[in-house]
């Protein structure tokens, strides 16, 4: 896309995009490239993508998330997330090398903010400068990860409403995935965050010039309150899990107790029953006519007393 001196972006062909991207213009250009289908490391050792060495460093298949300054240009790898429905890849990255009139960036697998930012560039809206389109990219990512963490919560909503209600049945299985995307996502922040507060530090010492601090300033402060909000996220996440936990090792205390208890008072019955069956002689009550009878009143008797036995000793069952 090109950008005229107003900002406002239009589409524009392979062959119209200049080979010496600073050169362009009384705007500037964004180049945007699917790093999986388009092999850059020929144009990127040429300097056609800014200079050499960031370029290398910036579209190589290293997805670690960094920040490099270099004169006037800024590169970097920082985080994204992939389209809604898109699998395997839950995450993505967005790789760019930022010069005075240009923005080329590139991603692997379906990430969210190019997208987001062509159409709404498409729509209207303007950007003046190459650090203010990478800040709307960027601004994409933080509003796709704030919504994001916001369906989390509301996840978490209704798990501890549930739990609350004494109902942890399910929970348990319903908070991993949770518990997962929520630290997932505030290792994605924190690294993001981090870049930008690199951003700044580097701009304190290297000719960087002041509206790229600005908007790095203004990102780094979104992410760090995005940050807070996460880690609240993740770490409810956790007590919910241990909550759960300990509820469902209640409940199975309580069953465990019953069965216990059940066992308890039908062992004498038992023993009883199997005395009184055993084939042989000398058996008392074998010739009684009330022998039966007898023999279930003794079986009722040893049930009894094994209950009365339980509650003596001050056995009890778990309380809710």
């Amino acid at each position: 896309m090109a950008f005229d001196a107003e900002g406002r972006g239009r589409t524009i062909t392979v062959s119209e995009a200049t080979a010496d991207l600073d050169a362009f213009g009384g705007g500037f250009v964004w180049l945007h490239y699917d790093l999986d289908a388009t092999d850059l490391v020929r144009p990127s050792r040429e300097g056609k993508l800014g200079p050499a060495r960031l370029a290398e460093a910036v579209f190589a298949p290293d997805e670690h998330q960094r920040v490099t300054v270099e004169g006037d240009h800024i590169a970097g790898v920082v985080a994204d997330l992939a389209r809604p429905g898109a699998k395997p890849v839950p995450a993505g990255r967005l790789h760019f090398v930022m010069g005075p009139r240009s923005l080329v960036s590139g991603r692997r697998g379906p990430a969210e903010s190019p997208d987001a930012t062509r159409e709404a560039v498409g729509r209207g809206d303007t950007a003046a400068s190459p650090v203010l389109l990478l800040e709307i990219l960027v601004g994409h990512v933080v509003s796709a990860m704030a919504l994001t963490g916001q369906r989390l919560s509301d996840a978490l909503d209704g798990i501890e409403d549930h739990v609350l209600d004494g109902r942890p049945r399910d929970d348990r299985r319903r908070l991993g995935p949770v518990r997962r995307n929520a630290v997932r996502l505030h290792r994605q922040i924190t690294g993001l965050a981090a870049v930008f507060h690199r951003l700044e530090t580097d701009g304190a010492t290297a000719d960087v010039h002041g509206p790229a601090m600005a908007a790095a300033a203004r990102l780094a402060q979104r992410l760090d309150a995005l940050d807070r909000d996460m880690s609240l996220q993740a770490e409810r996440a956790r007590l919910l899990q241990e909550e759960v936990s300990e509820r469902t090792a209640e409940e199975a205390n309580r069953q465990l107790y019953t069965l216990s208890v059940l066992s308890a008072l039908f062992l004498p019955p038992t023993f009883i029953t199997g005395l009184f069956g055993m084939n042989v002689k000398g058996l008392p009550f074998t010739d009684a006519p009330h022998g039966f009878g007898v023999v279930s009143v003794l079986a009722a008797v040893s049930a009894v007393a094994a209950y009365a036995v339980i509650r003596g000793l001050g056995i009890r069952g778990p309380r809710r």
